[in-house]
């Protein structure tokens, strides 16, 4: 049996998770963070960090990557838990959760930033790895594709803030939304612009 402090050595071959979220700009909804981990026996082709493509093209490789992939797996961070914690907590822990809720345990897991959540694996933060690294790439797709699918859900039940269109990010259209009827139950209380309009609708 081998020593387990030996299987966690950075030299070890294993599968590799790719970590990104998805949200954490925007005034309202939640934090998306994906963890993937690619088959090398049925790549993916295309991948890219998730803000450098077209919706229809994240849409196509997000389904790519759930049919393809070993293990993908997504979790939130609530607009409430964001405002208990602060967003770079929220995320933080997000991305922990995905982690944990993999099918298959990674050998190490790579996370998009500069940032690293709290892991029982060796991971490393790879500034800019949704550009370079296919399993982020991959990670910050199905976050992406996620979090809009939230969005266009929630744009049903609030359709006078505008969600489908902006996805919650501070644009004219929301922050003039925002005076005009007061944050809605999915926004996050804590961020300036939100806190300033805070009369209920």
């Amino acid at each position: 049996m081998v020593p387990e402090q030996l299987v966690l050595a950075w030299d070890v071959s294993g599968l590799v998770a790719g970590v990104d979220e998805a949200g954490r700009g925007p005034l309202a909804g939640p934090v998306v963070a994906a963890a993937v981990i690619l088959d090398d026996e049925r790549p993916v082709h295309g991948l890219a960090d998730s803000k450098a493509l077209t919706a229809r093209a994240r849409q196509r490789l997000h389904d790519e990557i759930c049919a393809r992939a070993l293990c993908v797996e997504v979790a939130w961070a609530s607009p409430q838990e964001i405002d208990e914690v602060n967003v770079l907590q929220a995320t933080l822990r997000a991305m922990s959760r995905a982690v944990q809720n993999l099918r298959l345990k990674p050998a190490r897991v790579l996370v998009d930033g500069n940032r690293l959540p709290t892991l029982a694996v060796p991971a490393q933060a790879i500034v800019k790895g949704d550009a370079l690294v296919p399993a982020i790439s991959a990670a910050s797709i199905v976050a992406k594709v996620r979090r809009d699918a939230w969005c266009m859900e929630i744009h049903q039940q609030y359709p006078q803030y505008g969600f489908s269109t902006h996805k919650g990010y501070p644009t004219a259209e929301h922050l003039q939304a925002l005076r005009l009827h007061g944050p809605s139950p999915v926004h996050r209380r804590s961020f300036a612009p939100v806190r300033q309009c805070s009369t209920a609708p």
